[in-house]
């Protein structure tokens, strides 16, 4: 049964939680009265297979608090195109003076160096955890458990987002009516270190560089997507191939696949003693692979805000210091996104995007700006 008071509480040890956690006894918070509380253990999420896409900002973060390197295959180069319509452009690491435009990695690898860090500078990890409810008073915040316990702090931080279909709704929620196809796939001519996004008529299909071949996630609508379930991996590799194009050659292998429901749920969360960040503030679609990296700059901002002293006056800055990054990339993924699921196949707003690449292949200065806000997010 939990027990005992703590400067600050984050709700969810995923990589936003445990990042805001290193982070803070970075900037000289006692470890020992931070605590993270998750319903999960270590050990059930370390082999969790899911990709994830870290941008170069995100690799930053992860360097500050001894969480880097991580087992992980690098993005050289960004390609972006429209499916059957003129328009691509091609963003390139040499451009942009980085090692490396972002990376793909496990989840669960990223988890376990985050856990690992954690628990080696003595930050209290209370998981398996069910919290039932929180109650701000005047002077703290009490949490209470389902075994009957309770733990109290200064501030609580909600970092425990969930995926979409299962959150209940926020101030802003779209429901794109779109669902992502997850899967490895391998191709007969793989280019090195180079990612796709790819818009077909129906949403983004994004192929990222691991391992031996791609972490796919293919958006369609949920008819489309059921169908594509339906297939034999031959048959859904024929579908990839038409989709996609033949840059990569052949596709010659798939893993097994499973889908998400897609949707926007945003809702900015402050009050004197309470913060959301990550997926608990914002949960966004895939497009662009932004929801992560926005999540680990929510954490990275509250830690630089709070310091070592976890005040409601240093917490209450939070909200204007955000609001501008969270605002235009959930304006930017969002149309994306509504672009696809609103739009028939072929409308003028899906042509307009194609003949946007093409200016932005041929205009430096504003791919420089596309480029820079999926590395860093909005600087200020």
């Amino acid at each position: 049964m939990q027990s005992g008071h703590y400067d600050i509480v984050i709700c969810g040890a995923g990589p936003v939680g445990m990042a805001l956690a290193l982070l803070l006894t970075a900037r000289g918070a006692d470890p020992a009265r931070i605590a993270l509380v998750d319903a999960k253990t270590v050990d059930q999420v370390r082999d969790d297979p899911r990709s994830i896409a870290l941008s170069w900002g995100s690799r930053q973060i992860l360097d500050e608090i001894g969480c880097w390197p991580v087992a992980c295959d690098p993005i050289h180069e960004i390609h972006v195109s429209r499916r059957g319509h003129f328009g691509r452009t091609l963003i390139g690491r040499e451009d942009y003076g980085v090692e490396a435009l972002g990376y793909v990695a496990r989840y669960g690898t990223v988890v376990s160096a985050l856990a690992a860090a954690a628990g080696k500078c003595g930050i209290v990890s209370l998981r398996p955890a069910h919290a039932t409810s929180l109650q701000e008073r005047e002077n703290d915040v009490e949490l209470r458990f389902a075994d009957g316990g309770a733990v109290s702090c200064a501030l609580l931080a909600q970092a425990e987002g969930g995926v979409f279909t299962e959150q209940d709704p926020r101030a802003r929620r779209r429901d794109y009516e779109q669902t992502a196809l997850i899967a490895h796939v391998t191709a007969s001519a793989p280019v090195p270190h180079r990612a796709f996004e790819r818009f077909t008529d129906e949403g983004p299909l994004a192929l990222l560089p691991q391992d031996d071949g791609y972490a796919l996630v293919w958006c369609a609508r949920p008819d489309t997507a059921s169908r594509l379930q339906g297939l034999s991996d031959a048959e859904f590799l024929q579908q990839l191939e038409h989709a996609f194009g033949g840059r990569l050659g052949r596709f010659t292998g798939v893993s097994a696949r499973n889908a998400y429901p897609l949707g926007l749920n945003a809702h900015e969360v402050l009050t004197r003693r309470t913060v959301a960040i990550g997926n608990a503030a914002q949960t966004l679609h895939p497009v662009a692979g932004q929801g992560l990296n926005l999540g680990l700059r929510d954490a990275a901002v509250l830690a630089r805000l709070l310091g070592p002293e976890a005040t409601p006056e240093r917490l209450g800055r939070f909200g204007a210091a955000r609001r501008a990054d969270r605002g235009l990339t959930i304006r930017l993924t969002d149309t994306l996104a509504r672009i696809f699921a609103t739009s028939p196949a072929g409308s003028p707003s899906q042509t307009a995007l194609g003949l946007s690449l093409a200016l932005l292949d041929g205009f430096k200065p504003a791919q420089r700006l596309l480029a820079d806000h999926m590395m860093y997010g909005l600087r200020q």
